[in-house]
């Protein structure tokens, strides 16, 4: 048997209910290319999302089969289908050195991959602000191949009645057609080829009958080709050499084809070659599939021809306002977006205008998914594998509700004395950076937390943790753990620190603690001088070559002068950390980091700052200026608009006739110092483990926090008031 804890919530406080039942999940490494059926804990619904117990999941051959070719390639071959990655590694390398790259590369590839994209079941739950759906519905949803799937509003669709399981489970499929064709803009009566049958392409077939279009398909394969002629279409077989540029001349009637909806998958331009051939003069050519992208101007000037690549389900795809927040486009402004997609194709299936069963060539049950995926790896044939999940009398709700995974036999286990932690957050930093430092700095690793589990499970069995969870409020009531290391999104810190100081628990926060002078007040009010200690992974401060440095200026005489450049690189205005309510920006979310150093070197307060901007749209190309209060000044260049090869980390000290230079925590060069000339590593150290070390050292100890918290709390006011100030919301 196995110890499991129920969904909880701040309030809960001790494990529910005893089970061996525990939801699954397929995962794929995208080391090896193996897939797996894992156990992992129940998500939990968020804000704007739908919790979804699962009836059907439909495995996409095209998409799926890369995945699984890349995870079995060597690494040579990885390497040449992402030479842009290539390219970022190289930089990488001379920037932080060989080893730190080749870690980093590493720990991205050991992280499994969710499979899975076409799912269909019932809602168990609503987040908050969830509108349109109740629980019970029939749902379609972009969600994973898992029993039960966390998905936002916007993401799921209701399932007409007269529409079943296995042919919803195509929804999302069809949304991909469907894009395609919307940007074709056929019109009744138009000539349209659809090159590529697989079920994208047999799907565009349909859609583009029901649209009124004569439709000429072209494949290789002769089952698919007679699918394509069941439905309607022309054909043309490439396999037995027929020409289908004729072929399209002849279909066209002489006139060149009106569009070309390109849905085959294929490394070689010769579709879209073709595609440009078989065109009318000011004909549409739309890729929705994989092509090569070698475009020959020759093909498009001399008919004018339109080419446009389609972004999968439509409007919305990749807009995390849209997919994340659940904010929808206006109906008048934005016809069909993702969702509104979904509901016109099942729309279709229930009208009988798609018919999905001849696309179903195989089912399987979840548990025998790993047959699923040799089928598709291997040489025999397959179209729409279906896989089957549990129904509620097989399995009842509350048994997949478990959201704690035992990950190995801890009774007794915990050493009084010790650091006992649980993590909050298993996302790259984590698992790269934070969680190594604090198995290496002798922590007890308890209790691993992720919103989806996924990364949780990954996390606790590469560690060694006992449990994974996704009840994060558990670990605040778990009478074993000493200490919370938080590392979420920036929005959440305030309130995972201000809960384990309430509860009495050590906690260690990744930068930065709050986002907001209202949170850092409130956390200064919580605080107890003589209870748990808080402390910001103020790394820099604690790397050898700041030690060294730190140690250089002791009783140098007179003020001195510290200029940081930091070649931070540009980040799109849309990811996470530029949203102010998310991640604060930039200057809050790491620029504290530089802050906190010069103020660690100064050794005392800082009297006063400036800070100024270039224009930009997302405003993380800032000049900062500190004052500090014994004449002392600093610099802190934080530039987005910089070159990747270039150092990304420069500090410079200025101080009675002689400088120090170090560069990227790897080369710390003196200038006019006595006694010292140099002091590099073989490899970069910004003083994470040191930091981490501090903290597990302290906790054990019982010595005062590493970090005094009243300069914790001054860094912070002081970024947090630049950051305003850069916005106006503060004169």
């Amino acid at each position: 048997m196995r110890l499991l804890h129920k969904r909880t919530d701040w309030t809960d406080s001790g494990y529910g209910k005893i089970g061996n039942r525990l939801l699954k999940q397929i995962l794929q490494s995208l080391k090896t290319g193996a897939t797996e059926a894992a156990e992992i804990p129940c998500p939990t619904v968020q804000r704007g999302q739908l919790l979804i117990r699962s009836s059907r999941t439909l495995v996409s051959a095209g998409t799926e089969r890369m995945l699984l070719e890349f995870g079995k390639a060597g690494w040579l071959d990885k390497a040449r289908q992402q030479p842009d990655k290539v390219r970022m590694v190289l930089d990488k390398i001379r920037t932080d050195g060989l080893m730190p790259t080749i870690e980093a590369v590493f720990n991205k590839l050991d992280q499994p991959l969710p499979l899975g994209y076409c799912n269909v079941g019932t809602v168990m739950e609503l987040g908050s602000g969830v509108s349109g759906f109740s629980i019970g519905d029939r749902v379609a949803s972009n969600g994973k191949h898992a029993e039960v799937v966390s998905v936002p509003l916007n993401l799921c669709a209701k399932v007409p009645d007269g529409v079943s399981d296995d042919e919803a489970s195509f929804t999302v499929i069809g949304a991909i057609a469907l894009q395609g064709i919307r940007l074709a803009q056929p019109t009744l009566g138009e000539a349209v080829v659809v090159t590529g049958l697989g079920l994208i392409g047999l799907m565009t077939v349909q859609l583009l009958r029901a649209h009124g279009c004569r439709v000429l398909g072209l494949d290789f394969d002769p089952e698919k080709l007679a699918l394509a002629q069941q439905f309607g279409a022309d054909i043309v077989d490439l396999s037995i050499g027929q020409d289908p540029v004729a072929a399209a001349e002849a279909f066209s009637r002489g006139r060149g084809v009106d569009a070309v909806i390109v849905t085959a998958a294929t490394k070689s331009s010769e579709p879209i070659h073709q595609a440009a051939l078989m065109c009318r003069k000011r004909g549409r050519i739309v890729l929705v599939g994989v092509t090569g992208l070698e475009l020959s101007r020759e093909d498009f000037f001399k008919k004018e021809l339109t080419f446009q690549v389609s972004a999968s389900y439509g409007p919305g795809r990749y807009d995390p306002n849209y997919e994340e927040k659940g904010q929808d486009y206006p109906v008048g402004f934005v016809r069909w977006t993702e969702q509104r997609n979904f509901e016109a194709v099942l729309d279709m299936m229930a009208a009988d205008r798609l018919n999905m069963n001849p696309l179903i060539s195989h089912r399987f049950n979840l548990n025998d998914a790993e047959q699923a995926y040799a089928l598709i790896g291997g040489a025999g044939p397959s179209l729409g594998i279906v896989l089957q999940y549990q129904t509620v009398s097989e399995t009842p709700d509350d048994v997949l509700r478990n959201t704690i995974v035992k990950l190995a036999d801890s009774a007794g286990s915990t050493v009084p004395g010790k650091a006992t932690i649980a993590v909050i957050g298993s996302g790259n930093y984590a698992t790269a950076v934070l969680i190594p430092a604090f198995k290496s700095a002798g922590a007890y690793l308890k209790t691993v937390v992720s919103s989806g589990g996924v990364s949780g499970l990954h996390a606790g069995r590469k560690f060694g943790f006992d449990e994974t969870t996704t009840a994060t409020g558990s670990v605040f009531v778990h009478k074993e753990v000493n200490a919370v290391v938080v590392a979420t999104r920036h929005d959440s810190h305030a309130g995972f620190v201000l809960k384990a100081m309430e509860v009495g628990k050590h906690v260690f926060v990744e930068k930065p603690l709050c986002l907001t002078l209202d949170e850092l007040k409130r956390i200064e009010m919580a605080h107890n001088p003589d209870g748990s200690m808080v402390m910001v992974g103020f790394n820099r401060r604690f790397a050898p070559q700041i030690q060294k440095i730190k140690s250089l200026l002791t009783g140098v005489p007179g003020a001195k002068s510290f200029v940081m450049t930091v070649n931070a690189g540009a980040i799109p205005a849309e990811h996470w950390t530029q949203n102010r309510e998310v991640g604060g920006g930039r200057i809050i979310g790491e620029a504290c980091h530089f802050i906190d150093l010069l103020r660690f070197l100064a050794d005392t307060t800082i009297a006063g700052y400036s800070v100024m901007k270039m224009k930009s749209q997302t405003d993380d190309t800032v000049s900062i200026g500190l004052r500090f209060a014994d004449g002392s000044m600093g610099a802190v260049h934080y530039l987005a608009n910089g070159c990747k090869s270039f150092p990304k980390e420069r500090l410079e000290v200025f101080a009675a006739g002689r400088v120090l230079q170090l560069d990227n925590f790897r080369k710390l060069t003196g200038f006019g110092w006595p006694g010292f000339g140099r002091m590099h590593l073989w490899r970069q150290d910004k003083g994470q483990n040191a930091c981490v070390a501090a903290f597990v050292k302290a906790v054990e100890k019982g010595l005062a926090a590493p970090i005094p918290f009243k300069e914790i709390m001054e860094v912070s006011r002081v970024t947090i008031e630049m950051a305003e100030a850069l916005h106006g919301d503060k004169a």
